[in-house]
């Protein structure tokens, strides 16, 4: 339940807090005086998007805080998945700058909107007079069946199956698209796969036969080079080697005088080790260089071959080259044994199906069961606000069959339709064609009350749902509000005294004026205060003795 609620800087509101108490929850007050603005803003604790143009003051942050009492409701298991703490007293704090970024917290855990606003789903129902649009929709009807079959568990097993029966479904479609195009394109693809394969490509191929035809190319000055290089390191009169050891030779007859020559000495022999070590690796590969017109022919060709198949392909390398043979080598396989993974997933689906087939049976079952104490129980409840001719008549059919679904939907098998009249002799039809708006307030209130006793909703909230709705049918709506909260709380915004009488708690909401502005304030009512609000509420700002009479009747004080 929704203990407290703290606004700051909400639009008429600088600064505000109430606290609610269990059970029926009345708030009163003039048009405009801000009854509304107090419920925008506890929507954004529970995941409303927001618009910074209601701040108060635009220089300051937008701050709602509400304290909900939630040991008794069996959320423990969803804190945990989100990684919150678990609180039997939680605090939702919404927080919003003027250029209107946002904040959101759970017990002072930074959360994400969505997050938020699935919270707040678990913890109040708010239901506006406008709300009763929603009557028509087939998602809130089933959402009432499934409500009082109470087969929570089964509908949330078979929406995962469902889920995952849709994802391979898909895998399916694709799957056959792929081995479809594979086996229209077989042989172009197999055509394209033994090129490359006869190809016999390399890696690293092509780097190496360019390298090989560039020396090849310019065999003759390489040779000419390297016979000249050789000359000088070694055969010439004064080559390298002769001019070296000739030092070393004075080195050694100085040793003897200097250990530092000796080093020296040492390190110059060394050198014409090595030096003799690169005059014979020169003088090999002279030798081995020499022009060969029938391998530069055998290279070009290979080249060609290569190149013929990149500019084909609009590729630069042989890697790519062999990417493109591995791809076209997987195409291949699927359209040679795509069918083998087609008629497993087949197969795999066919059980999926059956199994959601028979949850649906289940749900389905379960639905049926539950239609009549619905149409029963609601009906019920009309006759006590002054309905009692009505009917509603729930019809539940299959689904038509969508694609490969064969009449499988998110939530089972069944469409549902509520069919009503208000009347009788008149002829059943949707909701919204045959009530009035006061009709549909109260057909809500009774379908809302009925959810409620079969879930464990902490909080309702019911905005102005009591719009044409008068005299004798506005009491029996008060009742019916009283009842409800037996059971959970329930905060109702209205202007009808005989629902304000009902409230075991009473708040005021008025404007407060300044020398340059107003403001929203709320206080909670005392007994005597109260009468004077309900019998306000009966004939005007100056009630009279009898109006302060009929006050203490309808609170029964």
């Amino acid at each position: 339940m929704l203990q407290k609620l703290a606004i700051s800087n909400y639009a008429l509101i600088d600064n505000l807090e109430i606290s609610f108490d269990k059970g029926l929850n009345i708030l009163t007050g003039e048009t405009g005086a801000g009854k509304s603005i107090i419920l925008g803003a506890l929507s954004l604790i529970l995941g409303q998007r927001a618009e910074s143009r209601y701040f108060f003051n635009q220089q300051k942050k937008c701050v709602i805080e509400g304290t909900f009492r939630i040991n008794d409701f069996h959320l423990k298991t969803f804190f945990e998945e989100n990684d919150l703490d678990h609180e039997a007293e939680t605090i939702l704090r919404r927080e919003i700058t003027s250029d209107g970024k946002s904040r959101s917290f759970v017990n002072d855990t930074l959360v994400n909107l969505t997050l938020l606003k699935q919270l707040g789903e678990k913890l109040i129902d708010i239901h506006s007079q406008h709300a009763t649009l929603e009557i028509n929709d087939p998602d809130f009807q089933l959402l009432v069946v499934d409500s009082v079959a109470g087969h929570g568990e089964l509908l949330n097993d078979y929406r995962a199956k469902f889920k995952a029966f849709k994802k391979n479904s898909a895998k399916l479609q694709q799957l056959v698209a792929d081995s479809d195009k594979a086996k229209a394109d077989l042989d172009y693809y197999q055509f394209q796969f033994d090129e490359l394969e006869k190809a016999k490509l390399d890696a690293g191929e092509q780097d190496k036969l360019e390298q090989e035809l560039y020396t090849l190319n310019n065999a003759e000055e390489i040779k000419r080079s390297l016979v000249g290089a050789n000359y000088l390191i070694q055969e010439g009169e004064t080559s390298a080697l002769l001019q070296l050891r000739e030092a070393a030779h004075h080195l050694s007859s100085l040793e003897k005088f200097n250990p530092e020559i000796a080093e020296l000495h040492e390190r110059l022999k060394s050198t014409v080790i090595e030096l003799k070590d690169i005059a014979a690796e020169v003088e090999n590969i002279e030798q081995r260089t020499h022009t060969d017109e029938a391998r530069i022919i055998e290279i070009n060709d290979r080249l060609n071959i290569i190149f013929t198949l990149q500019k084909k392909h609009r590729v630069s390398t042989n890697a790519e080259l062999l990417v493109l043979q591995d791809d076209l080598s997987a195409k291949i396989e699927q359209a040679v044994h795509g069918d083998e993974e087609i008629e497993k997933l087949q197969k795999q689906l066919a059980a999926e199906k059956a199994e959601l087939e028979k949850i649906a049976g289940q749900l389905s079952a379960n639905r049926i069961k539950a239609i009549p104490a619905i149409e029963k129980q609601v009906v019920l409840t009309l006759g006590e606000m002054g309905m009692g001719n009505s009917t509603l008549k729930v019809e539940l059919s299959p689904l038509s069959p969508k694609g490969g679904d064969a009449g499988l939907g998110a939530d089972g098998a069944d469409a549902i339709r509520f069919l009503f009249s208000a009347n009788k002799g008149h002829t059943l039809a949707e909701m919204s064609k045959v009530a009035s708006g006061g009709e549909l307030s109260r057909l809500m209130l009774s379908i809302k009350s009925l959810i409620a006793s079969h879930t464990a909703l902490p909080t309702i909230i019911f905005d102005e749902i009591d719009a044409g709705v008068s005299g004798e049918a506005a009491n029996k709506v008060g009742i019916i509000m009283e009842r409800l909260a037996q059971n959970l709380q329930v905060i109702t915004i209205t202007h009808l005294p005989q629902i304000a009488s009902k409230g075991q708690s009473h708040y005021f909401v008025y404007k407060d004026d300044d020398a340059a502005t107003t403001y929203t304030r709320i206080k909670q009512l005392t007994e005597a205060e109260r009468v004077v609000e309900i019998a306000k509420m009966l004939s005007g700002d100056n009630p009279g003795e009898s109006a302060l009479q009929n006050a203490r009747e309808l609170l029964s004080l």
